[in-house]
């Protein structure tokens, strides 16, 4: 079957993300006049850019193309190079004709916006990354954590992973505490220095130091990178944590009457099936009765929320709460007759040094929390029912993060929208287990009482 040579042809073609006004292009081909087969012609091209706006205008925007194309007679090889031509005119239109046409406008992403499109935010996808990240440290020490940092990213680099970078990016951190170790050890208290110098020293040369993942990498061995990798951001973390004693900011007088938590705290809860059944072992493990979870709670980035919580917790208001699954999330019963406080929403900024009350944030224009909640295992106080600019006295919830439910950029739709105020370290992989009806059976401070601040002490 002869291909038709002398019929124009027209494609539409649209971008892959659709906006309100979004662009249609039609490729009109034109074969005026029929060559045998083999033989070289002259193509005439013509190619119309119309947005939905222009449409209903009766707009369009022609750009014309010459170009020589040989094309077969018979219709398998004519398919074929027609499939190529495709691809070349769609390269002609993007060198052509860069933006704006008309309606592209908006489609374009401004830098604020930017960060719901990126595939790499760099948001911190892991409880324990989240909370390094928040901790209000000495900037030699934020520095020589952003440069490890990179490593991971690095690392997922499929096939030839860049090594040399990975070497620059560690000899970087290992510059920057020689040359700034006397104002790292100086941001640690006095009573904690000999401790921080201990762990410097160990950062430097120790098992799991700087010069041990240098070693590694050089190697170019990505399983010990890794492993290399993870104990120096560990050592990082808690070098940092001796340099935050308390909160690096003051709160507003009328938040004093508020329990506040001026640092870290770990609380363990201990979930029990409400049917009498048994949770999944990890590999190799045995089938429990009951889960421990554990849950950093971070008081550098919500004090109010994260105090009242240690204090609900101190006096055993969740022995015996039930759970509920709801949409991606597990949540406590209301608790109506508990005596919780009912706290501002308290959300700190990505780049800020210290919260905003009753705030939101916008993550259309960027604004992204220190804490955020698109981190699977995050922990956030519910709403008040009276008022979303305050948080519930009583009830919490595990948010379930899935990429899959995640809008553009993989952030959650609800992130800015809930105080979030710490992440499950231990027994993760309890929480998707957990059916509604199950029950907290004790909740426990286990560490950071001593920076749990009650407002008779104020």
């Amino acid at each position: 079957m002869a291909f038709p040579l002398c019929s124009p042809l027209t494609l539409p073609f649209s971008p892959s993300t659709l906006k309100p006004h979004f662009i249609s292009t039609h490729f009109s081909l034109g074969f005026t006049q029929p060559r045998t087969q083999g033989t070289a012609r002259s193509l005439h091209l013509k190619v119309q850019c119309k947005s939905a706006r222009d449409c209903r205008k009766g707009l369009a925007h022609w750009h014309d193309f010459s170009a020589t194309l040989y094309l077969s007679t018979t219709f398998e090889n004519g398919r074929k190079k027609l499939e190529s031509l495709i691809a070349l005119i769609i390269l002609l239109v993007q060198i052509s004709s860069p933006p704006p046409f008309s309606g592209w406008e908006s489609w374009l992403i401004s830098p604020a916006n930017a960060v719901l499109y990126s595939p790499d935010t760099k948001v911190p996808r892991t409880g324990e990354l989240a909370l390094r990240r928040a901790i209000p440290a000495n900037t030699n020490m934020k520095a020589i954590q952003s440069s490890l940092e990179d490593i991971s990213y690095l690392l997922r680099i499929p096939q030839r992973k860049p090594y040399g970078t990975m070497e620059s990016n560690v000899k970087k951190a290992l510059k920057i505490a020689s040359d700034e170790k006397d104002s790292i050890l100086a941001s640690i208290p006095a009573d904690l220095r000999e401790k921080g110098t201990t762990l410097y020293t160990s950062l430097i040369d120790g098992k799991g130091g700087l010069q041990e993942l240098l070693k590694c990498i050089k190697e170019q061995d990505p399983d010990k990178v890794s492993v290399g990798l993870a104990s120096s951001l560990d050592t990082v973390a808690e070098l940092e944590l001796l340099q935050a004693p308390g909160l690096s900011f003051l709160l507003p007088e009328q938040y004093l009457k508020y329990p506040r938590l001026t640092g870290r705290g770990t609380v363990e809860l201990t979930i029990e099936r409400g049917d009498g059944s048994t949770f999944s072992p990890e590999a190799g493990g045995e089938p429990r009765k009951a889960g421990t979870i554990q849950i950093i709670v971070d008081g550098y980035s919500a004090p109010l929320t994260a105090g009242n919580f240690a204090k609900l917790v101190i006096d055993g208001a969740y022995d015996g709460a039930r759970l509920s699954c709801v949409n991606q999330a597990v949540i406590t019963e209301s608790g109506l007759d508990k005596n919780g406080y009912s706290v501002p929403l308290e959300i700190m900024p990505s780049g800020q040094f210290e919260p905003l009350y009753r705030t939101t944030l916008s993550v259309q224009d960027g604004e992204l929390p220190v804490l955020p909640l698109s981190v699977y295992g995050a922990v956030a106080m519910a709403h008040n029912e009276a008022s979303e600019d305050y948080s519930s006295p009583y009830q919490f919830f595990f948010y379930l993060y899935d990429r899959r439910n995640a809008g553009l950029g993989g952030i959650s739709f609800d992130e800015g929208q809930f105080s979030v105020f710490g992440y499950t370290t231990v027994g993760r992989e309890i929480l998707p287990q957990i059916k509604s009806g199950d029950v907290i059976r004790s909740a426990k401070l286990i560490e950071g009482q001593d920076r749990l601040v009650l407002p008779n002490e104020s």
